[in-house]
């Protein structure tokens, strides 16, 4: 018989590999009477009605859904790398993240100056970015700056000197 901790490590990978293929035998849970008028869409929507076929759950009707389709709560909420998301909005948020465990995703409206600094610090600690743009590093966006700032003041001089 095996060791218990050999069978715990078996179980806490076992159930990220058991979700990827049940997820493609989950089916697609369609609105009742969807199929049979264009202005009722297929989007779920639970049968409410007294004589629903599709709410008495009767054979030849499409399935609904239910606990037996969810999925192992060990990694329910996970992103499919298997890791816990956190959003990140400044460096001080990588403060309490576990590499082994947790990854961070990156918000939308942080500039270019903050995602290169936070990017560092991450990669630093070894922790996982889940949305890792391909951003220029921060000597490269300084100088495009600076570039920036000439082209003005050339643009400047010119108008002055007409």
């Amino acid at each position: 018989m095996k060791n218990k901790k050999e069978q715990e490590v078996f179980t806490e990978e076992r159930p990220l590999k058991k979700r990827q293929p049940s997820k493609y035998k989950k089916t697609r849970f369609k609105r009742q009477e969807s199929w049979r008028y264009k202005r009722v869409k297929e989007n779920w929507r639970k049968p409410r009605g007294i004589d629903s076929k599709m709410r008495k759950k009767i054979k030849g009707w499409p399935p609904s859904p239910s606990a037996g389709y969810r999925s192992p709560k060990k990694i329910r909420g996970l992103h499919p790398s298997g890791y816990a998301e956190v959003h990140v909005q400044t460096v001080e948020n990588l403060d309490g993240i576990d590499p082994e465990t947790q990854a961070i995703r990156i918000a939308r409206a942080v500039g270019d100056k903050k995602r290169v600094a936070i990017r560092a610090i991450a990669e630093e600690r070894g922790i996982h970015i889940l949305n890792p743009r391909i951003e220029k590093e921060l000597e490269e966006f300084r100088e495009e700056i600076e570039e920036e700032e000439e082209e003005k003041e050339d643009e400047k001089e010119m108008e002055k000197a007409k």
